[in-house]
């Protein structure tokens, strides 16, 4: 438990989140469920074959018993579609170096604006093994704000891809997961 009350909690099995990750995506999607990309079923989709990749991982934020939001990542391999829908040449050795992408992450309503995200972002990344971080934006959320946000937290824009064919194009972003240790 932290000074703010914010209780963050790591999962490995996706079975014993399961409800609360679905929960969480219907009520801060709840005004895009009626598209088929951002439909419960769609994401219950994603997030089954997510769950299975490998290095799944989610950090939960809680207020008391409320979730309050979360964040989850995976592994990338080197030959991963992630790296193969993008639209755009990668910088040199982006698919070589150890990667996690950030698939979600999801904030409810009354947290917004209180750094609860960026707990949570930064908790579920500070004991990983990969060395960068991966994620896509839809650049028009919040009027560019998340895209904007997520450049403060020092992501940069690597390249697009629309994952989908019903869904948004997407910006991808990357950033290192910690500055390197300077070698004496």
């Amino acid at each position: 438990m932290t000074s703010d009350g914010i209780e963050l909690r790591h999962a490995t099995d996706i079975d014993t989140v399961w409800n609360t990750l679905i929960d969480v995506y219907a009520e801060v999607r709840a005004d895009q469920l009626h598209q088929p990309h951002y439909s419960v079923e769609r994401y219950g989709e994603r997030l089954a074959r997510h769950g299975a990749e490998p290095g799944w991982e989610t950090v939960i934020g809680y207020d008391g018993d409320e979730p309050i939001g979360y964040a989850y990542v995976n592994t990338l391999q080197p030959d991963d579609r992630w790296w193969k829908r993008m639209t755009t040449p990668l910088p040199d050795g982006c698919t070589d170096t150890p990667t996690a992408a950030l698939k979600e992450i999801m904030l409810r309503e009354p947290w917004r604006g209180t750094g609860a995200a960026r707990r949570i972002h930064d908790e579920l990344l500070a004991h990983r093994p990969e060395q960068q971080v991966t994620l896509l934006v839809n650049p028009l959320n919040g009027n560019g704000k998340v895209k904007a946000l997520y450049e403060t937290w020092g992501y940069h824009q690597i390249s697009t891809q629309q994952p989908s064919a019903d869904g948004p194009i997407l910006t991808a972003m990357l950033r290192t997961i910690r500055e390197s240790a300077p070698t004496e």
